[in-house]
């Protein structure tokens, strides 16, 4: 894996992921690399769902149900969070937009029959409470920028705010910002922080100044609490009966 991680090495990936303790359902890469500004120094966010046996989930002593590793490859930084699949699954089915995100990102590295079957039923798991997640996303992300004035929360917060906009109008799980960059909200200066954070994955404020950012980011915050309002999304998830379906499956077939 090249120092420059712009660009992904999927093979090395998936030698990386090879010696898990448990089979994996599928891996994806997430974060900077799945929004559309990775940085020549981005971390790799890989994520992804594990299978615990049968006999570390009915007895008395279980698996754990999250599994996570950060290491260094090639001077790059590498985090892979797995979850159990019965966990992930609950998490699907809550208003929980990074998981839909993960399970549904392009970036795979490592896929599965099964893995396929989430992605189909991935639709019939999304409601209008999702929004939620992405205005609290979005405030969490906003908040940290105001402490540290950096390019990346500052992306990260228009990101998830013109995702949830995005979701609540058309149904679709879309975390790329490039896509984005399409809705007629999207602030015109966003190419140019974007293209200053490829370059340091912890730049400083570039652009526009505080006051202006605060007033955009302000006016998508609205923008997505009308979305919600008008939008054609379900107020529950419709899945609950695959998804339990597809999680006793896998399970009994370990």
């Amino acid at each position: 894996m090249t120092r420059d991680m712009r660009r992904l090495d999927y093979g090395e990936l998936r030698a990386i992921i090879a010696d898990q303790p448990y089979p994996l359902l599928f891996a994806t890469v997430s974060g900077a690399h799945l929004y559309g500004f990775p940085s020549r120094d981005s971390d790799v966010d890989l994520r992804g769902v594990h299978v615990l046996p049968v006999e570390e989930v009915v007895g008395l002593t279980t698996g754990p149900d999250t599994l996570d590793r950060t290491w260094f490859q090639n001077e790059a930084e590498v985090d892979l969070v797995t979850h159990d699949l019965a966990k992930f699954v609950r998490l699907m089915l809550r208003r929980n937009g990074y998981v839909l995100e993960q399970v549904l990102s392009p970036l795979v590295v490592t896929s599965t029959p099964a893995h396929e079957e989430l992605v189909a039923l991935a639709p019939g798991c999304l409601t209008k409470w999702h929004a939620h997640h992405y205005r609290g996303f979005g405030k969490t992300q906003w908040d940290f920028f105001g402490k540290k004035q950096e390019l990346k929360p500052l992306l990260y917060t228009f990101r998830v705010l013109l995702t949830g906009i995005h979701l609540m109008r058309t149904g679709e799980v879309q975390a790329d910002l490039r896509e984005l960059l399409a809705l007629p909200e999207a602030p015109a200066y966003l190419p140019e922080l974007m293209a200053a954070k490829a370059e340091a994955e912890h730049g400083p404020l570039v652009g526009p100044d505080i006051e202006r950012l605060a007033k955009d980011v302000a006016a998508l915050q609205e923008t997505l609490d009308q979305a919600e309002a008008a939008s054609d999304l379900p107020d529950r998830p419709s899945a609950d009966a695959a998804v339990n379906d597809l999680l006793v499956r896998v399970r009994l077939s370990r």
